[in-house]
């Protein structure tokens, strides 16, 4: 990640989406993501779950990458899948494909899934497209051209839902980095306590969004869900200002330092829906949680309540970059955050 502060250059569209795309053609975030075991069973699972809605039917993998995904509804049964990539992962995708002897089902359209033409409507779309804090990436755009375009009416979208969340955290590494600028006289004989200023405003004002996995212990409420998206319903449009109100009560006493923002994904199913949740009271994910640093923490005690808005919208330096605002109260104080998660500096 590049140092907080340095300056960005801001691209037009098409050099955003080459670079984009370029960031797939590497192995490392392919590995990361199938290594993921709780995304790739969920999808797994989530696909032999809609066996019925598969076998037989036409299936659209948006963003198909190394065509997992592909493979998965090929082996439920699915008569055809197109599996759409446009970065060079998708030469790696048709060697998987082969290799698993379902190349006379799968076939791997390579360009963007604006810019393609599919032979037929499909009666599934399947797709990974969560980004960091959800829209990081807005990749769920091309899901919605996906859908508008290409889908039966009726048609299953796989997830179907989403939802984000938000609660306050205390962030222990951040306390244990201020600190540490008051042991070094100890251990060196120079005072150097006053550092911890300087310190506080590299770490925690910083204007990126971290990414980073948040214990259970660092959480200070129950967290509250601000927004959900109905995958079978949204336009493009809803995304240029996803929005919500939250209120919580904290837990105990801790120094309040930090929101973080996470999101689940709900896949329908037969006899019950199947949900993938990358809350920090579930097993760890690739997607970890995004974190919002206050300018200074706030002691809270129980039930000290902490409620506002948070406005999740695309960066104006790039639209697949994410900003997420926070206007909130703890008790009377008042504080607002506004940073931005840059696809250059972060890749999922």
């Amino acid at each position: 990640m590049s140092h907080a502060g340095s300056k960005r250059r801001k691209l037009d569209k098409p050099a955003e989406d080459k670079l984009y795309f370029e960031s797939y053609a590497d192995v490392s975030i392919h590995e990361e993501m199938i290594a993921d075991s709780v995304r790739t069973d969920t999808y797994r699972k989530a696909i032999f779950n809609n066996q019925s809605e598969i076998e037989g039917k036409v299936v659209l993998d948006v963003g198909a990458g190394t065509g997992v995904l592909s493979v998965f509804c090929a082996q439920a049964g699915a008569r055809k899948v197109y599996a759409v990539e446009a970065s060079s992962i998708a030469d790696q995708a048709e060697k998987i494909i082969k290799q698993n002897k379902v190349d006379m089902i799968v076939e791997v359209i390579k360009g963007a899934l604006e810019e393609v033409d599919l032979p037929e409507k499909v009666d599934v779309i399947v797709s990974e497209w969560m980004g960091y804090a959800l829209l990081h990436e807005s990749m769920l755009n091309s899901v919605i051209s996906a859908r508008d375009r290409w889908l039966k009416p009726g048609g299953l979208m796989l997830p179907d839902k989403a939802e984000l969340f938000i609660a306050p955290v205390n962030d222990l590494v951040v306390e244990e980095r201020l600190g540490f600028w008051s042991t070094v006289k100890t251990q060196y004989g120079v005072d150097m306590s006053c550092m911890t200023d300087f310190a506080r405003k590299c770490i925690t004002a910083s204007s990126e969004i971290i990414i980073k996995p948040v214990t259970v212990e660092d959480v200070l409420s129950h967290p509250v869900k601000f927004a959900e998206l109905d995958l079978n319903a949204v336009g493009v449009e809803h995304l240029s200002s996803v929005r919500g109100r939250f209120r919580c009560l904290c837990f105990g006493s801790a120094a309040f330092n930090a929101f973080c923002v996470f999101f689940s994904v709900t896949f329908p199913g037969s006899r019950h829906p199947l949900v993938l949740s990358t809350s920090p009271f579930k097993p760890e994910t690739h997607w970890k949680q995004a974190v919002l640093y206050l300018d200074h923490a706030v002691e809270v005690m129980q039930d000290t309540l902490v409620e506002g808005d948070v406005n999740m919208y695309p960066s104006q330096e790039g639209s697949r970059h994410i900003c997420i605002h926070v206007d909130y109260t703890v008790g009377r104080r008042k504080g607002n955050r506004r940073p931005s998660l840059f696809l250059m500096d972060l890749r999922r």
